[in-house]
């Protein structure tokens, strides 16, 4: 029995070393992957592509702001009846139902403030506080005009819709990541072929890549910050039609590729 015993103590014992070594081998396998072989046998490269982005999309937004005495109702109204013609205009235009959105509706009272003198004393006179008189209505809707020969005449149209501000007419391409993906490729095939000559100048053979990290480079499509016209409420005489240029921009990315050296 003791001799049975002992048996099965030293297959334990077996058993226990081999799963420890085992477990060991996975660790250091493990470690060993994280950290990326060839630690100090690693070398990096960096190039950058290019690509032309053409705007297919104006966007602005329009505003329609009316004030006026307590009569709330009779400002809604006024104000409501203006943006709608202007979105009426627009949809004549051919901008579809997606390309518009209504991006604010505020009610924000109006306040007169009392300026009273001081006596002859010098004390202060105890003024009325602010009072309401009147209220002023702000909507505004955000158009996004994809046909670039009618943007000039969107722009004049709201206005003589009834629209007192005009704001924030920017150019963007609709589909980005086209764009992107172009540069993108250019850049990786840049920074590929820059590898393999370093390589072959420096004498070493190009092992598994390591990583691939990117940067991106938006374009920049000027923005007309505001245009206030017809303000006032009145409805404005007709205005010559703005040339609206687009242009394009380039979109730039850069990629950096770490090789493991063979």
């Amino acid at each position: 029995m003791n001799s049975r015993f002992k048996d099965l103590i030293g297959v334990a014992v077996i058993v226990g070393v081999a799963f420890f070594a085992y477990a060991t081998l996975v660790y250091v396998s493990a470690y060993s992957k994280s950290v990326g072989p060839g630690a100090y046998r690693t070398f990096s490269v960096s190039a950058e592509g290019e690509a032309v982005a053409i705007p297919d999309i104006a966007q602005f937004s329009f505003s329609v702001i009316t004030q006026g005495g307590m009569n709330i109702a009779t400002l809604q109204t006024q104000n409501v009846e203006k943006v709608n013609s202007a979105i009426a205009f627009l949809k004549k235009q051919g901008v579809e139902d997606k390309d518009i959105k209504t991006q604010q509706f505020s009610l924000e009272p109006r306040y007169q403030s009392f300026s009273c003198p001081r006596s002859l004393g010098g004390e202060a006179v105890a003024c009325p506080p602010s009072e309401i008189v009147g209220y002023a209505i702000r909507q505004t809707v955000q158009v996004k005009a994809r046909d670039f020969s009618k943007v000039g005449a969107l722009l004049s149209g709201v206005v003589e819709q009834g629209a007192n501000s005009v704001s924030q007419l920017f150019f963007t391409v609709d589909d980005p990541e086209a764009v992107q993906q172009e540069a993108r490729s250019q850049a990786i095939q840049k920074a590929q072929e820059k590898a393999r000559a370093m390589a072959r100048a420096g004498g070493f053979r190009l092992g598994r890549l390591i990583s691939l990290q990117e940067g991106e480079s938006y374009p920049y499509y000027p923005v007309y910050e505001r245009a206030d016209l017809g303000l006032g409420g009145t409805t404005p005489a007709p205005a010559p039609v703005p040339t609206i240029e687009p242009g394009s921009q380039d979109v730039k990315i850069s990629v950096t590729l770490t090789y493991e050296i063979r």
